[in-house]
């Protein structure tokens, strides 16, 4: 006979607390080749997670959501209010310690499928710069949910609890890009009320405005 198998119950959406970054990490990997699992395409494990995930509770913790259940966090949301201010906050705090760790030497392709490269080659290269988007639209956000946790209504109620804390912030408006290999991540935004403002070849650039 086959041992039933005993559903997980509801997950549970709450701010950020510094114990949940290692299983944050673990959500960044699994969710980050454009919504499956990265796990093969990257030899450092926590890659991801130091570009994508880390700086932002480390710059605003609250503005950092995470969902839980009994197996621990399976999807979070992480924001900044200001764009510009992040990125120069991140050229002076977080950017230095990780181009030490990883060398523009570490950019070269090695031919042999890893990604690994292609995020030493964006941490080394990246700077702040303005944008006119970030007039009406100066926020942004990511956010991931491991299998788990899609198709249970968390990705709208972990997306519901930021716009309404960047919204106590007088926060006018937020921005995201989508990449052309995540069609669901597209349609999901759509539906919770943002809009293509533009698309190119790499994906969708789309803004929410919040005022």
């Amino acid at each position: 006979m086959t041992a039933a198998v005993r559903p997980f119950g509801p997950a549970v959406v709450r701010p950020f607390h510094p114990a949940d970054l290692p299983g944050m990490y673990r959500v960044c990997l699994g969710t980050g080749d454009s919504g499956r699992d990265a796990t093969p395409l990257y030899r450092d494990p926590d890659l991801l997670g130091h570009i994508y995930t880390a700086p932002y509770p480390a710059a605003d913790p609250a503005l950092t959501f995470v969902a839980t259940d009994e197996l621990g966090p399976l999807g979070f949301v992480v924001a900044t209010a200001d764009t510009y201010s992040f990125e120069e906050w991140q050229e002076e705090n977080w950017w230095p310690g990780l181009r030490a760790r990883y060398p523009s030497a570490l950019a070269v392709d090695p031919e042999d499928g890893t990604h690994d490269w292609r995020r030493v080659d964006h941490l080394q290269r990246t700077r702040p710069h303005h944008d006119d988007l970030y007039v009406r639209h100066p926020a942004h956000l990511h956010i991931d949910i491991l299998p788990r946790g899609q198709g249970s209504g968390l990705g709208r109620r972990l997306m519901s609890t930021l716009t309404t804390a960047l919204r106590d912030r007088g926060v006018p408006g937020l921005h995201l890009g989508v990449g052309s290999g995540n069609p669901g991540a597209r349609a999901f935004y759509l539906a919770v009320g943002f809009t293509e403002l533009s698309r190119q070849e790499w994906g969708s650039q789309m803004v929410m405005t919040l005022d």
